[in-house]
């Protein structure tokens, strides 16, 4: 049997558009994996062929960005050591030997900070009652698009997500404008997808039937994408740093775990379908349930 997943965030067995937002010891704002040589190298290849696509940043930004890189070193530094070697010009990512001139990125330090993390790296600008996306490292995005959201308020880059405007928008600005430097928080966001590539900047909303995923093969067909969210707020600008680090799971994960495996088959019963629409399960949903239904009562699927 695999390992455990280490997040479920679905093991309640019951579908609830909420925050869940926790507080985290500051030490653990940054998470590395077994997959940190892989997801840094992936990045590197993305920032290289498809730049304007992972990388975005207003005028506005750069001085957030420069804050949000020193805060950044600090901290793996003090908590992550061996990660990085720095010195007063270059940067070095240990594990895979990357070193870069901090002189090339005077005009983007952002795009040096999302290079040395696994986490995607959004900065949110208060702007009146509200926050504003004015940077970000994004090369793993769960179907949206940067250049879609860049500049944008908080209601307006999550228009598409059904409920969340109505139900989630004032919380979610009143959290960040509460947001203390030298604290930390997390939150998990997830979705069972059909395809395990990183960077996926499209592909929500799809409807109909996939009939090459079936009750049978959705085992080895699906994938659990979560996405670790943390808040940490910079000191000297106020800007709120977003980080997203992305897991994938492969459902076969939930052979041999029958409670997890009824707890995602409950949510998935429990989510409305605009929102099963909205996430793209609705292609393969029948087939997940069954396979779901498989396992929770014992068998393998």
């Amino acid at each position: 049997m695999p390992d455990a997943p280490k997040y479920t965030p679905y093991d309640k067995g019951r579908f609830q558009l909420t925050l869940g937002i926790k507080a985290i010891d500051p030490a653990d704002w940054i998470e590395v994996d077994g997959h940190y040589t892989e997801q840094i190298a992936e990045k590197r290849r993305l920032l290289a062929e498809r730049p304007a696509e992972v990388f975005g940043a207003l005028p506005e930004s750069l001085d957030a960005q420069g804050e949000c890189l020193e805060t950044l070193l600090a901290h793996l530094q003090r908590d992550r050591p061996g990660q990085v070697r720095i010195d007063d010009e270059a940067v070095t990512v240990v594990p895979t030997g990357d070193r870069y001139d901090r002189a090339e990125f005077t005009d983007c330090p952002l795009d040096l900070a999302g290079r040395l993390v696994q986490e995607d790296l959004c900065l949110m600008a208060p702007d009146g009652d509200t926050w504003r996306l004015i940077a970000a490292s994004l090369c793993f995005p769960s179907r949206w698009r940067l250049a879609d959201k860049l500049g944008r308020p908080m209601a307006a880059i999550h228009q598409p997500v059904p409920g969340f405007n109505e139900r989630l928008a004032r919380p979610v600005d009143r959290f960040f404008d509460r947001v203390e430097p030298g604290q930390a928080f997390m939150r998990l966001n997830w979705s069972v997808i059909d395809d395990p590539t990183l960077f996926q900047p499209t592909g929500h909303g799809r409807t109909g039937v996939d009939d090459a995923i079936t009750a049978d093969n959705v085992g080895d067909s699906a994938w659990i994408r979560i996405e670790r969210q943390t808040f940490v707020r910079l000191p000297r600008t106020g800007v709120l740093v977003f980080g997203i680090k992305t897991v994938i799971d492969p459902l076969s994960v939930l052979a041999g775990r029958s409670e997890l495996a009824a707890a995602l088959r409950g949510t998935l019963a429990g989510m409305p379908d605009d929102m099963r629409r909205y996430k793209s399960v609705a292609p393969f949903a029948d087939a997940l349930a069954t396979w779901l239904g498989r396992v929770a009562e014992g068998a393998r699927g």
